[in-house]
């Protein structure tokens, strides 16, 4: 398993995170410079697909549906991280941070 990150001028991400099938990971993103009223969005790319919508927050966690897991933001909003609870081998795909 394997998630891929890459940063953008307003967030930092790792290059890219690994995992065994049905142990969960944090993918971090840093957001040092993002306003109190920005969302934070995250994507994921599956090979070969286009960007899918995962989950936006403001501050609060916020639950994903699929793949099992969770927004995590902290509290003063610099960082969050996307938690996968226990990722299958189909939820190997680039996923992005974005402000």
């Amino acid at each position: 398993f394997l998630a891929a990150a890459v940063g953008r001028a307003q967030v930092q991400q790792d290059p890219s995170t690994e995992t065994t099938e049905g142990i969960g990971i944090n993918i971090n993103c840093s957001h040092p410079n993002r306003k109190a009223y920005e969302f934070i969005l995250w994507y994921r790319q599956l090979p070969g697909q286009g960007p899918e919508f995962l989950v936006s927050a403001l501050k609060a966690p916020k639950d994903l549906g699929d793949p099992p897991g969770q927004l995590w933001v902290a509290s003063d909003r610099r960082s969050s991280a996307l938690r996968l609870y226990a990722p299958r081998r189909g939820d190997a795909a680039g996923y992005y941070c974005v402000v």
